[in-house]
């Protein structure tokens, strides 16, 4: 049965476009560090230092919104492609939610997905795909990855930072993951427009030729 994605496309575009907004916040922080390390570190060990608290906390919590809801939505949509075309799609449905809590795993399975979910999504699923068909989705998952690695590197590299200049190391790596992670989120919005857009044209010529 085709489940309307629409709604939660919206709900995941607002929360990707609040979290890029909070990503430049932050990343401005870690610029600042790199430009005056001396009173930036200062600050953050001073009253600033409650200031940023609240704008990680803020980040933290859109991130999880963010990420419930885009697994719910993700969910969906490879629902509707079991419909569409039950034949190109690999894994089960609840694939498109489990796959992204298995360590490692994670990297890789739910961009494999995102491609079968493409593919039964467009309007010949069995086409072979067209030249950069899948650019947005790749740069996105590219993205994603590496903003996503670059951000453990650098908490692990701010967690053992003692010095100053160990602490303008961390926050050049943070700052390159902020912009890795900023692009991943215009990247996720574009696509996930694109896909739900493409679900709703083929939901309703599937509804039309029922007719």
């Amino acid at each position: 049965m085709l489940r309307n994605p629409n709604g939660l496309a919206t709900a995941v575009t607002v929360l990707l476009g609040v979290d890029v907004l909070l990503c430049l916040l932050n990343a401005g922080t870690e610029a600042w560090l790199l430009a005056d390390p001396l009173a930036a570190a200062e600050a953050f060990a001073g009253i600033e230092a409650g200031g940023l608290a609240l704008l990680t906390v803020a980040f933290a919590l859109t991130g999880i919104a963010t990420a419930v809801v885009f697994v719910i939505w993700f969910h969906r949509v490879r629902q509707n492609a079991g419909v569409f075309a039950p034949d190109s799609q690999t894994r089960s449905a609840g694939w498109a939610v489990g796959a992204w809590f298995i360590p490692l795993a994670n990297l890789w399975i739910p961009r494999q997905i995102a491609v079968e979910v493409w593919r039964a999504s467009r309007r010949d699923p069995s086409a072979p795909d067209g030249a950069r068909e899948l650019t947005v989705l790749n740069s996105w998952w590219t993205c994603f990855v590496v903003g996503v690695v670059l951000d453990r590197l650098s908490g692990s590299l701010y967690d053992q930072a003692e010095t100053l200049d160990a602490l303008t190391t961390a926050a050049a790596w943070s700052l390159a993951g902020y912009a890795f992670i900023v692009a991943a989120g215009v990247l996720a919005v574009l696509f996930v427009r694109r896909l739900t857009s493409m679900q709703h044209a083929k939901a309703t010529g599937m509804l039309s030729a029922a007719r």
